[in-house]
């Protein structure tokens, strides 16, 4: 677990898995951080010089011998504010050289079980603004604990609001009582009449994610054309439902 999130955080598998090795062990040396991890030593010390590059590992003479130590594990956030920093500074030179004009749609393909949390993710990249889904009652049901104790979370820090069409199940009318607390608005539909199997999203003002579980496959679409037709749909379906009870 530890090793995925040093990689969510812009890691490689070996460099995690050396870096995490090196904190567990304390002032080491390259054979014992190479049999540890179970790494090549040769290869260590390459995985060694990267970590070293990013201030995540320091070296440490004595007598003749060279040992190495990790690095506070807080300097791995300090480098991640630092790269979000500078990110964002250059951002609107960035924005301001890209021609949006005529761009033909772009699509980006996710395939197996993560597939539907890297489009769920992407939605979380437009704080301060609001989602319209169609939900389908399968995303309920699975990966709860994705959506309970990590993208919700999320969503609420950046102050995303939701708005939702779902069948009107047990499942979906227990699950969108927390409507208030989770920054959502919901609208229950007969599911002999809504019956979809793939969850749709609009976002970003150009974007339209479809999530499929059972395929277990997402898309990205970023169209401003395509995501303008369906937001249409979209309010023209809500504002014929009532209001629920």
């Amino acid at each position: 677990m530890l090793e995925k999130e040093l990689q969510n955080a812009g890691l490689s598998e070996r460099e995690s898995r050396v870096y995490l090795t090196c904190l567990e062990m304390g002032e080491t040396s390259i054979a014992k951080l190479a049999k540890k991890a179970q790494i090549k030593r040769t290869t260590v010390y390459l995985l060694i010089e990267s970590l070293q590059e990013k201030g995540l590992i320091g070296l440490i003479k004595k007598g003749n011998k060279t040992l190495y130590v990790s690095e506070d594990p807080r300097k791995i956030a300090e480098k991640m504010e630092q790269r979000k920093s500078a990110i964002e500074k250059i951002l609107p030179e960035l924005l301001s050289m890209t021609n949006f004009t005529n761009i033909k749609p772009r699509i980006k393909y996710f395939e197996e079980k993560r597939a539907v949390e890297d489009v769920y993710r992407d939605t979380l990249l437009y704080p301060d603004q609001e989602i319209l889904s169609w939900f389908p009652a399968l995303l309920v049901q699975d990966d709860k604990d994705f959506f309970n104790d990590y993208y919700i979370k999320k969503r609420l820090a950046k102050k995303i609001w939701v708005k939702a069409i779902a069948p009107d199940t047990a499942d979906m009318q227990e699950y969108f009582r927390r409507d208030k607390a989770e920054l959502r608005q919901t609208k229950l539909i007969s599911q002999a009449i809504f019956n979809i199997e793939v969850g749709i999203l609009l976002y970003g003002k150009s974007k339209v994610g479809i999530v499929s579980y059972e395929e277990g496959m997402g898309l990205i679409i970023e169209s401003p054309k395509i995501y303008k037709s369906l937001r249409n749909i979209f309010e023209l379906a809500w504002n014929s439902l009532p209001e629920n009870k």
